[in-house]
């Protein structure tokens, strides 16, 4: 066997990470923490009614995500500027938007 394969004493063998992403090291939990409880919040729909957590995967136009991105962008931007800290609603809501337009372009 290569000297990069692990072997386990049972005998069970793993690949080394090498090339292999290392998400838990790229994403902060505590961020993703944010965006999922303002995700759960905007699940409610003006109706009252509860939209599926993955509605948006059924495909938003890029138009809106950019529109709405820029929105919110501009409401982090303000904040910056004004030397005020940044509002979490308005950074995830960005958030959302860059991954729904990443998530489109990728699907294509």
């Amino acid at each position: 066997m290569s000297e990069d394969i692990t072997v386990y004493v049972t005998g069970a063998t793993r690949s080394p990470l090498g090339d292999k992403p290392e998400y838990a090291g790229y994403l902060s939990p505590t961020a993703l923490k944010a965006f999922g409880e303002y995700m759960l919040k905007h699940q409610i729909q003006e109706d009252g009614s509860r939209r599926d957590s993955r509605n948006w995967q059924k495909g938003i136009p890029m138009e809106s995500y950019m529109q709405s991105m820029f929105r919110h962008f501009m409401g982090v931007w303000g904040k910056y500027e004004a030397g005020q800290d940044a509002d979490v609603e308005e950074l995830c809501a960005l958030f959302f938007n860059v991954q729904g337009m990443l998530h489109e372009t990728l699907k294509k």
